[in-house]
C-alpha cells in the first residue's frame, strides 16, 4: 500500500488508516460490538502485512481498552518506528476537571494515561476529539505545544468542529508561536459531504491533511438501505448521523456501480473518498475479514468520471452532524 504525506507535514501515513474503535472490551464504554484482543489480532496482522502503517484510536474508545489492545498488537506485529500511532483527547475518562475536556490539566493527565495504555513513549499524532468551548483556545494550544515539546507527541491534529473554530485555533498557534495542527479528522462520505463547503477548502489552502471518519457512513453504503446490523441497532451515536430517506438514491447508485464493476459496494464508496482532492487517507474500521480486504482493494480502484458523477448526482444538502 502506498504512503502519502499528511498535508504539508513530514509525517507519512498509509493511504488507508485502520480505525481501532472496533477493538476493545465489549462491556466497557458503550461499544458492545467491540472485539477483544484475541479476536482483534488477525486484523492487525493482516493490516500490517498489507502495508497499512497507520492506526487511529482514542482514549474514550471502550473506556481505554481500545488503546490497550492497539498498543499490545502493534508491539506484537511491528517495530514502533515503522508505524504511525494516533490517539485522541477530549471525552470523559474520569471524574473531576482533569477527566475530560481540553484544559491544560486534562491534556497533561490524559496524554500520560494514553501513553501508559498504549505502552509507548510517544504518539505520532495526538488529536483533540472535539472542540471545547469551555476552555480558552490559547490554553489548549499551549498545552498541546508543550506535549509536543516534551516528546510525547510528534504532531497534533483536530477532529470534527466548525471551520471557524479550527481556523481560530490555527490562528492562535500562529500568533503565539505554538505548534499547529497538521490534520483534520472529520466525518465525510457519499452520504455526508458538507465538509466540502468550507472545511476541505480551508485545509487544502493551509496545508492540512484530511483523514475522514465514517467514510462508509457506518456501513450504510455497503448494504441495502433497509438492512440493519448488530452495530447499527446498538450504536446510539451512529443513529444520530444518517436518517433522511432522501439518501436512499445514493446507496442505490453505489450498488449499481459496484455491480457493473464486479466489486463490493465498500470498495466503490471508499474509492470515491480516496478520489477526492482534499482527502489524505480515510479511516476504516473492520470487524470482518472482508471489511479489511475491501479497504485494501479500494486503494487500487479508479472510478471513471461517469461513475463519479453517478455516485454524486443524488446528493442534497444535509445538516452537518457529528460535532
Amino acid at each position: 500500500m502506498d504512503t502519502i504525506r499528511l498535508g504539508d507535514a513530514g509525517l507519512a501515513v498509509s493511504r488507508v488508516i485502520l480505525g481501532c474503535m472496533s477493538y476493545g472490551t465489549p462491556d466497557r464504554g458503550g461499544h458492545p460490538w467491540s472485539m477483544p484482543l484475541d479476536d482483534a489480532r488477525p486484523f492487525f496482522r493482516r493490516a500490517i502485512e498489507a502495508g497499512i502503517t497507520t492506526f487511529d484510536t482514542a482514549n474514550v474508545y471502550s473506556d481505554g481498552t481500545s488503546e490497550e489492545i492497539t498498543g499490545a498488537l502493534l508491539h506484537e506485529f511491528a517495530k514502533r518506528d515503522e508505524v504511525v500511532l494516533a490517539t485522541k483527547v477530549h471525552g470523559r475518562m474520569g471524574p473531576g476537571p482533569n477527566g475530560s475536556g481540553l484544559s491544560r490539566g486534562a491534556i497533561m493527565t490524559q496524554i500520560d494515561a494514553s501513553l501508559q495504555r498504549l505502552g509507548t513513549d510517544y504518539v505520532d499524532l495526538y488529536q483533540i476529539h472535539r472542540f471545547d468551548p469551555e476552555v480558552p483556545i490559547a490554553e489548549t494550544m499551549a498545552a498541546l505545544h508543550d506535549v509536543v515539546k516534551a516528546g510525547k507527541a510528534r504532531y497534533i491534529g483536530a477532529s470534527s468542529m466548525w471551520t471557524w473554530q479550527f481556523a481560530e485555533m490555527q490562528h492562535t498557534a500562529d500568533i503565539e508561536g505554538l505548534t499547529r495542527f497538521v490534520s483534520m479528522q472529520d466525518q465525510y462520505s457519499l452520504l455526508q459531504r458538507e465538509e466540502e463547503r468550507e472545511m476541505h477548502p480551508y485545509c487544502q489552502s493551509s496545508g492540512v491533511g484530511v483523514i475522514p471518519w465514517s467514510p462508509l457512513a457506518r456501513g450504510k453504503l455497503t448494504r441495502d438501505w433497509d438492512d440493519a446490523t448488530a452495530r447499527s441497532e446498538t450504536d446510539e451515536f451512529g443513529k444520530t448521523l444518517f436518517k433522511p430517506e432522501q439518501d436512499r438514491g445514493i446507496v442505490e447508485a453505489v450498488a449499481r456501480v459496484a455491480a457493473d464493476r464486479g466489486v463490493s459496494r465498500a470498495q466503490v464508496a471508499l474509492a470515491w473518498v480516496l478520489a477526492q482532492p482534499a482527502v489524505t487517507a480515510p479511516i476504516v474500521g473492520a470487524t470482518k475479514a472482508q471489511h479489511l480486504e475491501d479497504a485494501i482493494a479500494a486503494e487500487a480502484l479508479e472510478l471513471t468520471e461517469d461513475e463519479l458523477d453517478a455516485l454524486e448526482d443524488a446528493y442534497v444538502p444535509h445538516a452537518p452532524s457529528g460535532f
